[in-house]
């Protein structure tokens, strides 16, 4: 068996006192601002997130366990060539602050869903929150996983354990942290990381144990198969653009005090994503130059000089732990523990923010007041990490779980995003279509990691290891993206040249609008009119405040919307 490392718990503890420190302080500083919602502030922070911040906690919302963690795994196992993350989630950011930030920003919106719920109607709206939660669901999992993995080698509890040790301590810090707490925790994550990390570089790689660096670039690049690189462009196709659609990103992004930062953040942060990947790397190829069997290292981890299988999410603490002094990992282990733990509450404060704003109040209670809200927050935080946990313990590899994350994200919102933010012709028939086709035509495509068999066995299927080699997931996307935009088109002129009577448009999309749609359209048009480009304005303008809309009040007693809903008529109709 490990050794306990008491120094490794010791320092766990004061790098946890450390970040819930500055997560309670951060709550306490947010509760002075008397201008917003109590969820609302927990949501945006009241959009008063500074530029300097908001690169932070940008970086850091990329950059936690899984990041780190799958990054050493994966050079390990496959070498730099398949470390496909860091880059992919890069690219996302520069692709989402040029096409999609300023835009989102200068809406006014409170959470990533608004739009859809706009555009689609409320229950189209929430229907997209499942494939928007499972995605936060599979992150906040493989969060989880990683901090598990980093306490099974720190104080010797099995993988299970760990995890639900690691929940408990990311669900606790959540409940009393909003938007806020995350942020100014997330700048305290990356310095943890940043310290943490390059401090341990030199002492792993002048081991007595370690190889030295091997010239031959195949041991440290490795290499894509032929039959591999459809899959190969698949996967980082899936990285570029399903790292998009999420609410943690645009839950920083919204919380920005102006669109042009919010822009501005996304492009600097996807440089502080690929910088902060480095030490991960570095790392993955000390492990890999290391002979393990001469180590302090259990042997039944090991098969002679190699890690077994079973290892390799532990890739980064083994290497802090058993390649470096002890006060080198006195510092490194405790540090990314911390930065882990932080990283737990954006995913989970996301997906929970969505479904109480966008699930519980506009659909279920419009008229819900603050603290009622407030409690159903608390209990989507304790639903969502009981999911993620169970996630975290049923899948093995951490840079699985990392692939699972974007998945069915990229495969169904994506498009969606695309089409609520450019086609505005798009309406909420195509939008059903293209989401169930794209569920199902993906599902039928298999999982290896949820041990879901192939029912499409695409070209260049692989019996032997039931993996699929042609580009089946982007291939997925494509066909989602081409029923939302077929249906809607064929819709639109099905009923406004009145081959098909209105009685049939029963989402009254195309024929009719619904209530709800002119009173979320008009707060939008309200918002843009206003010209939303910093934070007082945005307070004042109803877009902030979608929720509180109800079909049988006039809700816009203050503001003549009477020409607003006129314009949304004529411009639909």
């Amino acid at each position: 068996k490990m050794d306990v490392n008491i120094g490794g718990i010791i320092s766990i503890i004061i790098f946890y006192l450390a970040i819930m420190g500055v997560g309670f302080w951060a709550a306490r500083k947010s509760k002075k601002n008397k201008n917003e919602s109590e969820t609302e502030e927990i949501m945006v922070a009241g959009r008063n997130i500074g530029l300097i911040v908001g690169i932070f906690t940008m970086t850091a919302t990329w950059v936690g366990g899984g990041y780190i963690n799958g990054t050493a795994e994966v050079i390990y196992t496959s070498g730099l060539l398949w470390c496909q993350a860091p880059f992919g989630y890069a690219i996302s950011l520069i692709i989402g602050g040029f096409f999609f930030a300023e835009k989102m920003r200068k809406e006014g919106y409170v959470t990533m869903l608004d739009p859809f719920q706009i555009k689609y109607g409320q229950r189209m709206g929430g229907l997209l929150y499942i494939p928007a939660l499972l995605g936060e669901v599979f992150w906040s999992a493989a969060i989880l996983a990683a901090l598990g993995a980093t306490l099974t080698v720190i104080i010797n509890l099995d993988n299970s354990t760990s995890i639900i040790i690691s929940a408990c301590v990311a669900v606790v810090y959540t409940l009393f942290g909003g938007l806020y707490a995350v942020s100014y925790t997330d700048v305290l994550q990356l310095f943890c990381i940043f310290f943490g990390l390059w401090l341990s570089i030199p002492f792993s790689f002048t081991n007595n144990h370690v190889n030295k660096f091997s010239t031959n670039k195949s041991d440290w690049l490795g290499e894509i198969k032929p039959e591999k690189i459809a899959s190969w462009i698949d996967s980082m196709l899936l990285l570029m653009f399903g790292g998009i659609p999420w609410q943690v990103y645009f839950q920083r992004v919204l919380s920005s005090k102006t669109a042009f930062r919010a822009k501005i953040l996304s492009y600097v942060a996807a440089a502080g994503c690929i910088f902060m990947a480095i030490p991960a790397i570095l790392v993955g190829l000390a492990a890999q130059n290391t002979r393990w069997s001469e180590t302090e290292l259990d042997p039944a981890l090991t098969v002679g000089n190699i890690l077994k299988a079973e290892s390799h999410p532990l890739i980064l603490p083994l290497v802090l732990q058993y390649l470096c002094p002890a006060w080198v990992s006195f510092i490194g282990l405790g540090a990314v523990s911390a930065a882990v733990m932080s990283s737990a509450d954006s995913s989970i404060l996301s997906a929970s923010s969505m479904f109480t704003r966008n699930v519980y109040k506009l659909i279920f209670r419009q008229n819900a007041e603050d603290r009622e809200l407030m409690i159903i927050m608390r209990f989507s935080i304790l639903g969502i990490a009981a999911m993620a946990t169970l996630m975290a313990i049923t899948i093995e590899s951490i840079y699985g779980l990392w692939y699972l994350c974007a998945d069915l994200v990229y495969v169904i919102l994506f498009p969606q995003l695309v089409c609520v933010v450019y086609i505005k012709w798009t309406n909420t028939y195509g939008s059903l279509v293209g989401y169930l086709v794209g569920i199902l035509i993906r599902l039928l495509g298999g999982e290896t990691y949820l041990s879901l068999p192939a029912v499409i066995k695409y070209p260049f299927y692989d019996d032997e290891n039931k993996t699929q080699n042609f580009p089946f997931k982007t291939f997925s996307m494509l066909i989602s993206f081409a029923c939302i935009l077929l249906v809607s088109f064929i819709t639109n002129r099905l009923f406004n040249n009145k081959i098909l009577d209105k009685k049939f448009d029963i989402f009254r999309k195309v024929t009719n609008i619904s209530q709800d749609h002119i009173e979320l359209t008009a707060a939008n048009m309200t918002a843009s009119r206003c010209h939303i480009n910093d934070t007082e304005t945005l307070k004042k303008s109803p877009i902030s405040n979608i929720a509180t809309f109800n079909p049988n009040k006039d809700t816009f007693s203050s503001i003549d919307t009477t020409k607003i809903t006129s314009d949304i008529k004529m411009n639909i109709q």
